[in-house]
């Protein structure tokens, strides 16, 4: 949702009450400005993710687990930030049941050059 607030807001607790979303969806945006999209992800069971065509951060609200993003696989805990960059094939294992991430989506379709 875009919103004209030059300020926002947003508390875990409130970005999951719009989960499970109409067709089951773990995900769903939180806000939206510019190439900046936010999103509350909370996967239940498996990560289905696909590569996405923009980069990303993962801010860990809640939950343990490990990361596998390209070749790598790195063990996370609330708080800790993950990167994946756009087209790099990138999933969540052995994660606990209270896995919650904050998912931030920017810049062009693509990605960013390093």
């Amino acid at each position: 949702m875009k919103s004209n607030n030059p300020c926002i807001t947003a508390t875990v607790t409130q970005a999951l009450e719009r989960l499970p979303g109409p067709e089951g969806q773990r995900f769903a945006t939180v806000f939206k400005h510019g190439s900046f999209l936010v999103e509350i992800y909370a996967p239940r069971g498996t990560d289905p993710q696909q590569p996405h065509t923009r980069d990303e951060v993962y801010v860990v609200a809640s939950g343990t687990g490990e990361f596998v993003c390209g070749d790598t696989r790195q063990t996370f805990g609330p708080t800790d930030i993950l990167f994946a960059a756009a087209g790099v094939a990138h999933r969540f294992e052995n994660f606990s049941g209270d896995l919650t991430v904050w998912v931030l989506f920017y810049g062009p379709e693509g990605g960013e050059e390093s």
